[in-house]
């Protein structure tokens, strides 16, 4: 911001005020109600299973707040949204016979791989923007160490799970069976 001196005072009632940063932001005590801009960025998040579909993939990701939800279930593939809270992780799970996409929208974390759950020897730093790929038959496990919720999507070939899945927790994932009739093993 520039300073100008008020080289005027008797025109300017607000003599006091005339250099005064102004925060050109919303304010938060004005505008409590989202504006109509906002509202066509909300996206219904439901499995919209095997036809045609379209859609803005961040947007429907960071507005997520439930564990996992099916987005899109196919006959070879799915797209699940996840939301892992502060501090939490997905748990220690391997896939063996799907192969798994994982892609960070918001935060950071660590996600960790391995042949074997006792050494996993492959971690790497994530935030957003980062792409993981997760072979079939491999132990992984994303950790949020940021201090916002890690915004996610998976993509599963084949399917992992059941059409129209929503696991509002951690807990209820647990103890769901895959489309196999097995529960995830997570530790």
């Amino acid at each position: 911001m520039y300073y100008r001196a008020n080289l005027y005072p008797y025109q300017n009632p607000y003599l006091y005020y005339s250099n005064a940063p102004y925060n050109y932001y919303r304010q938060p005590v004005y505008f409590t109600t989202p504006s109509r801009f906002e509202y066509a960025n909300r996206v219904l998040i439901r499995d919209y299973g095997t036809e045609p579909f379209v859609i803005n993939i961040h947007d429907a990701t960071t507005q997520n707040n439930t564990y996992r939800t099916a987005l899109w279930t196919g006959k070879h593939l799915q797209v699940t949204l996840m939301s892992i809270n502060v501090g939490e992780d997905i748990g220690l799970e391997i896939h063996p016979n799907v192969d798994q996409f994982l892609r960070i929208e918001q935060g950071q974390g660590i996600v960790q791989m391995g042949k074997n759950k006792e050494k996993l020897n492959f971690q790497r730093n994530i935030t957003h923007d980062t792409a993981i790929m997760v072979p079939a038959g491999t132990w992984h496990n994303v950790i949020n160490t940021g201090n916002i919720p890690l915004k996610l999507y998976s993509i599963y070939a084949p399917p992992n799970h059941p059409f129209g899945t929503v696991h509002v927790t951690k807990a209820d994932a647990a103890t769901e069976r895959n489309i196999y009739g097995h529960t995830n093993p997570i530790f």
